[in-house]
Formats: C-alpha cells, sequence, structure tokens
C-alpha cells in the first residue's frame, strides 16, 4: 500500500475502516485518527458516524467541534485513537446521495489541448460546461482503477479540486457562493476517452471507480484561498500535470451561482471543478494508463490520492 501523503495541520475529515469496524466518521488529530462518534460520547456531545450526517448538521457544527476538541485533555484521545497505519482509509463521501458534478473545459490550456486530440472546438466555453458521474465511481485512494478492456483503450487522468457542499441552495449570489460550501477534497475524473458518443460524456467518465476521492475533506476554514492551490499528478512517478486553480476559467464562486440557477444544491453534492493542462489526450503522441499504472493526484493543502490502474 502507499505511504498516505496529506498536506499541513488543520481540520481534516475522514472516513475510515479498520480490521474489526464498518466505514466509520474520524478526524485527523496529532497524526492520528480520531472516531468521531467516540470523541462525542466522551464530550457529552453526541456526534454521527457518517460524513453525509455530520453535513447535515450544518457547518457551524465545526466550530463546535474544534472548540471541544481544545478543552479535551490528551489522554482521552487514547482510548479512541488509531495509528495511521492501522487503518484504511476510504472516500470521504463513500455513497454520495447523487452523481457528482462535472466541469468540463474550465482551465483555458485544457481548452486547447482538448481541441488538439478530442472532439472539442477549442473556443473557450461562455458558461460552464456540466456533465456528471454516478456514485458507482467513487472509490478511495491505495485502490484499483479498472479499466474494462472491452469498452476502452484510452483510460485518462485529470487531477481536480472537489467542492462539497453545505446547505440548500437555490439562485445562490455570486458573492455569497463560499457561504455554501462546506469543504475540499481530491477527485481524479478519470476518462475513458473512447466512449465519448456524440458529445455526450457520461459514458466516458461515469464507469465504475472513476471517481477516486480524498484521502481527506478538509473544511473550508482551513483553506485560505481555494482559487491560490497547486495541483499535480504524476504516472509511475512522472509528472504529468501541474498548475493552480487560480487558472480556472470560471471559480467556485462563478460555478455555484450558474449551477444554483440551473438545479437546487444539496449538503453534500459535489463539484469536481475541472482540471488543468497535461492530459493523456492532449500529449503528442497521445498518452494512455495500463494495467498496473500507479496514479497520483494531488492538491496543495488537501493531500494525495494513489490508485493503481486493473485490466478486465
Amino acid at each position: 500500500m502507499a505511504p498516505l501523503r496529506l498536506s499541513g495541520i488543520n481540520m481534516k475529515l475522514l472516513t475510515y475502516k479498520t480490521q474489526n469496524t464498518e466505514p466509520r466518521l474520524g478526524f485527523l488529530h496529532n497524526n492520528q485518527v480520531v472516531d468521531m462518534e467516540d470523541f462525542g460520547e466522551i464530550s457529552n456531545f453526541p456526534l454521527p458516524n457518517d460524513m453525509l450526517d455530520l453535513i447535515d448538521m450544518g457547518f457551524e457544527i465545526i466550530a463546535e467541534i474544534t472548540e471541544l476538541i481544545s478543552e479535551t485533555e490528551a489522554s482521552f484521545f487514547e482510548e479512541i485513537s488509531y495509528k495511521l497505519e492501522q487503518v484504511t482509509f476510504l472516500a470521504p463521501i463513500e455513497k454520495p446521495r447523487k452523481n457528482i458534478i462535472g466541469i468540463g473545459l474550465n482551465y483555458t490550456e485544457h481548452v486547447a489541448e482538448s481541441a488538439r486530440g478530442l472532439d472539442t472546438t477549442g473556443k473557450l466555453p461562455e458558461k460552464p460546461i456540466i456533465f456528471s458521474k454516478p456514485p458507482s465511481t467513487v472509490i478511495g485512494t491505495n485502490t484499483e482503477i479498472i479499466k474494462n478492456t472491452k469498452l476502452t483503450s484510452q483510460l485518462d487522468w485529470e487531477c481536480e479540486l472537489a467542492v462539497v457542499i453545505s446547505k440548500k441552495g437555490k439562485y445562490v449570489a455570486k458573492e455569497d457562493a463560499l457561504d455554501y460550501v462546506f469543504g475540499y477534497t481530491v477527485i481524479n475524473d478519470i476518462s475513458a476517452r473512447d466512449c465519448r458518443r456524440e458529445g455526450q460524456w457520461i459514458v466516458s467518465k461515469g464507469q465504475d471507480t472513476f471517481a477516486p476521492m480524498g484521502p481527506v475533506l478538509v473544511t473550508k476554514d482551513e483553506i485560505e484561498n481555494p482559487h491560490n492551490l497547486n495541483l499535480t499528478l504524476k504516472v509511475n512517478g512522472v509528472e504529468k500535470q501541474s498548475s493552480n486553480t487560480k487558472f480556472m476559467l470560471f471559480n467556485i464562486n462563478d460555478l455555484i451561482e450558474d449551477l444554483s440557477i440551473v438545479f437546487t444544491l444539496e449538503p453534500g453534492d459535489i463539484i469536481a471543478t475541472g482540471t488543468p493542462a497535461g492530459v493523456g489526450a492532449g500529449r503528442n503522441p497521445q498518452e494512455w494508463m495500463y494495467d498496473g499504472d500507479v496514479v497520483e493526484a494531488t492538491v496543495e493543502g488537501i493531500g494525495t490520492i494513489v490508485n493503481t490502474i486493473k485490466e478486465i
């Protein structure tokens, strides 16, 4: 198993399991995993054991949890904590309630490279390009991405910052948009480039295991500026993507405003904000992922997800 790589010290939530437990909600504290429900019990403050249930409590709960942590003696954490090597990190939201909302062609250079290698025009979009990925695409770090060779020979990578919504929103004003954010995570928007159907992307992007996510969900208060985060992606240790969220065509505020006009955003909704240049389809010659390849997607301030390609 690849070593877990996390960034910085802040409030990081995770879904985890051990050899003896089903998936549970936790948080990182002093480089250990603390069980959220157990922490609530010792604090006499009931807390859930599921990420979506926590999000449903509203973002305000994070300040209360943080205060409780600061008031709790270190010795109390010992019985409800695990060392990192004792747990398996799962996707932070293992089973989203709805499809992941994907944003296409949201970095200028990616628009250009897509026009060279795919069926797009090269024209900068005037409004966000929206697609979706079913909940069954979601997997965690240190798991296998399934390449179904009956469907695709052109498996590609896309490192992205993902936004998790905190509360119900319709017709959200751009200036208020970040009030609707709960936190951020990393998504690798895996894409089968030869499965695009007359401009429709869901077969290309919606296959099982095509949304590795994690390794944690970082609450929004811990990210000073989500529009200035470095993104990198490596395949077999070789860097393929390196950019920054400041180069988005439509930033998070723009996206939340636009999406909330189209449909109601709800707690736990996930928005994958698009990928920068450096995808395999845009290279000359084009590059694809094959059985045994290891892909690592990193977003500054959040961490790295590592996955291995498994051909079937």
